[in-house]
């Protein structure tokens, strides 16, 4: 059969069974940047806790969030990173050598009940970087209107809770 693909096969005349690997996954998807000078930004609610995420109970009642509110203008590029450093600028926990930030989008599923779904963790410091560092909003699928909680975690801040 020309064109055919062989098939590899034992010395018995058996084929060897396929790959357990399978295919490699789909290459993530490529956001365009966008144009900041151009752009509006939007405005991302921040939550944050030392030592955990919120619960999604906290979030239960429109107007009674949590109080460790920030407001932060950004865009949809924004990468974990960006976000590391401005939760930085306001946490103090959060600048400590050791601290390690973990993100979860908040946001109603289609019942209206909230659900906290983690999307990342970053270091403090860039000593550590991880792949998440590079991770944007965009890809993580955020979406206007979600909430951001972060959890600052560390060895020493988990004996202060």
């Amino acid at each position: 059969m020309a064109g055919a693909a062989e098939v590899q096969k034992r010395p018995g005349g058996r084929p060897f069974p396929p790959s357990a690997r399978g295919p490699p996954p789909p290459p993530r998807p490529r956001f365009e940047p966008v144009d900041r000078e151009k752009t509006c930004p939007l405005l991302l609610r921040v939550f944050t806790k030392i030592g955990g995420h919120h619960s999604k109970e906290d979030f239960a009642v429109r107007g009674k969030e949590p109080k460790d509110e920030v407001q932060i203008y950004t865009w949809k590029d924004a990468t974990l990173r960006e976000l590391t450093d401005l939760v930085k600028e306001v946490a103090p926990a959060a600048r400590r050598r050791d601290a390690r930030l973990s993100f979860a989008f908040v946001y109603p599923d289609k019942n209206g009940r909230f659900v906290v779904r983690e999307v990342g963790k970053t270091f403090s410091y860039g000593n550590g970087r991880r792949l998440d560092d590079s991770k944007t909003l965009n890809e993580l699928r955020f979406e206007i209107g979600d909430y951001l909680d972060v959890a600052i975690m560390s060895a020493e801040l988990s004996n202060l809770r």
